[in-house]
């Protein structure tokens, strides 16, 4: 079940008219798409939906989802101005109705799921995923509570559980060629919650 903590957080975070994250696209997901053929692609926790709506502008067919119904409301308008149309869900991934093997791509852009169920939310994700399909992930690593200590407005989770290592992707992926596996230090120009210098877990898999 989802806390309502963690739910009223995103939904006050999202109930404002600027953009928590801004509307460009995240640039690591905007490179990765711009080498690969559009598909079908699924983008989990998307918030205001930002990264769905460029892959529909880039001619993708777009699910995503998140708990959030502040930030699908903004996700549809972004996407009405945008003139594209993006299937977006509200709810927890247990009771979606993605069917397996829906998807050529699943696009896990900082969603920074609750350290308890983090890991086993990639591993149900993965089942929707076709044969030869891929992940495209970047999210903050363990590492980045140093930066988060320089920097508050850099953003991302304060708790360590809730950041990524390169050792728990090749567990929660053991099945995916890996692309690219790397935990690298970027800087961050998104909305008004992910400013500065930051350190990430960038993947990109193709499932085996």
């Amino acid at each position: 079940m989802t806390d309502n903590t963690w739910l009223n957080r995103w939904d006050e975070r999202y109930d404002n008219e600027q953009f928590a994250y801004g509307t460009d696209p995240n640039i690591y997901l905007k490179q990765q798409l711009e080498t690969i053929d559009p598909g079908s692609i699924l983008f989990p926790a998307e918030g205001e939906g930002r990264n769905a709506v460029f892959a529909a502008t880039k001619g993708w067919k777009v699910s995503a989802f998140d708990i959030s119904r502040n930030g699908q409301k903004k996700a549809m308008q972004l996407a009405e101005q945008n003139q594209v149309t993006i299937d977006y869900q509200v709810g927890e991934l247990s009771v979606l109705n993605y069917h397996k093997d829906q998807f050529d791509a699943i696009a896990l852009i900082y969603a920074h799921f609750p350290a308890d169920i983090k890991s086993s939310m990639h591993q149900m994700l993965q089942q929707y995923l076709r044969k030869g399909g891929l992940v495209i992930f970047e999210a903050f690593s363990k590492k980045h509570l140093e930066y988060i200590a320089k920097n508050e407005k850099v953003g991302g989770p304060k708790d360590i559980e809730s950041l990524f290592s390169v050792e728990e992707i090749k567990a929660d992926f053991p099945d995916y060629d890996m692309i690219e596996l790397t935990e690298t230090e970027i800087e961050l120009n998104e909305g008004l919650f992910h400013n500065g210098t930051g350190s990430v877990i960038r993947f990109v898999g193709r499932k085996h």
